[in-house]
């Protein structure tokens, strides 16, 4: 079995002198990033150079030995910050080389103490941490309980602790892991995602939106409009904040949950998934439909689908974005071209007159394309390599609907 990184989130229970430790910990880390960045940003300004990550570590050691308090904080957490503003430059960098007039990564920027994530890493070294059942011993912090909701298995890589916007303190646990594969299949398939169902299979099963924000939304208005009429500085703000927060992490939690089942159970059926390759970020600019495309999170769920196809030798092929899957007939591949309404949502087909849902339809068109894309990458006709193996073509356009 290959090994692979998982990382297994765990939601912290502090003593009152463990939080402020992890609060005094998430502000140290910020400084240094906030101070070195300065230090890059004048130094190119007035000289021309650059520091790189060695540098700044060496004057990491002076500066703590300047500031007293940044020796109270755990020192991985320090150095890590130092690594991720040189990954902030690289990525920048490396940004710069893309296609003019696309929007890239930016400039690193100066994190703020509210309004962005709240975190620090530390590294595992000489059994500095360590997990047994419900508790798990962090750098500084000692032994620490935690809700434990899965067993944490696997050899132990590093820790990254966040404090979220609702109070909480979760601990991200990367473990390297040896996964069991699920049992290989040969069957395809083609996936239509979708606003009114979610997704719509090449074999006919159609998946329900949930659409968690919109069920939520008069919550969420309540709480932004207790939030606007609190006082500020007032503990009944502080309070609102917090319950504001808890409704936008439950919409969270209940999306990220309904995102893992139905990506599981579509690797663990299937060996070829075929979808199209939306440009989600041009989708949002529609502003009638933006909230919704952005509350189904179609770009996480693809996200899940590759990883989870790499973990268990599933193949996810991609169809490209113009590629017209709705109003191309799955019979006869002939185009009808009323099919750009989006209120049709059923047609004969003018050519061979064959009946087509147009989501079905799509959905078959898509796992054709994606097929014949991976055909062509082989080399052969009449047959693909999946999972290692020879699988054969298998062709959904003849069943029932």
């Amino acid at each position: 079995m290959p090994s692979i990184q998982k990382a297994f989130k765990v939601t912290l229970i502090p003593t009152h002198n463990q939080e402020v430790l992890i609060n005094k910990t998430i502000g140290c880390a910020r400084y240094v990033y906030n101070h070195f960045l300065a230090l890059k940003k004048e130094l190119y300004a007035s000289e021309g150079k650059t520091l790189n990550y060695n540098a700044c570590s060496q004057q990491l050691t002076i500066l703590k030995k300047e500031i007293e308090w940044l020796k109270e904080v755990d020192k991985f957490a320090l150095q890590n910050s130092l690594k991720n503003l040189e990954t902030a430059y690289k990525n920048f960098f490396a940004d710069l080389k893309n296609i003019k007039g696309k929007k890239g990564v930016g400039f690193p920027k100066f994190k703020k103490k509210h309004g962005c994530k709240q975190s620090y890493k530390t590294n595992l070294t000489n059994g500095n941490i360590q997990v047994i059942e419900n508790k798990c011993k962090l750098p500084k912090l000692g032994w620490i309980k935690f809700h434990q909701s899965q067993d944490i298995t696997g050899k132990l890589v590093n820790v990254t602790v966040t404090r979220t916007s609702s109070g909480k303190y979760i601990a991200s646990i990367l473990c390297e892991i040896e996964i069991e594969k699920y049992p290989q299949v040969i069957q395809n398939i083609g996936l239509d995602l979708g606003l009114k169902s979610y997704l719509t299979t090449s074999n006919g099963e159609t998946v329900d939106n949930p659409k968690y924000y919109r069920t939520q939304k008069r919550k969420l208005r309540l709480c932004h409009k207790k939030l606007s009429r609190s006082v500020k500085g007032s503990s009944n703000r502080v309070k609102a904040k917090i319950k504001l927060a808890r409704t936008y992490e439950r919409i969270t939690n209940l999306r990220d949950d309904f995102l893992h089942k139905l990506s599981t159970r579509i690797i663990k059926e299937n060996s070829i998934i075929c979808i199209e390759d939306l440009r989600v970020a041009n989708m949002v600019k529609n502003h009638n439909l933006a909230v919704s495309i952005s509350d189904a999170s179609w770009t996480k769920f693809v996200t899940m689908l590759e990883y989870k196809a790499f973990w268990h030798d599933r193949i996810v092929q991609k169809v490209g974005t113009f590629y017209s899957s709705s109003q191309t007939c799955n019979s006869c591949k002939s185009i009808n071209p009323l099919v750009k309404d989006l209120k049709l949502r059923e047609w004969f087909c003018p050519s061979c007159g064959n009946y087509n849902l147009r989501d079905v339809n799509a959905s078959l068109n898509i796992l054709s394309e994606g097929l014949r894309i991976l055909t062509a990458a082989v080399g052969a006709p009449d047959a693909i390599y999946a999972c290692g193996e020879l699988v054969r073509q298998e062709s959904n356009s003849g069943r029932d609907r």
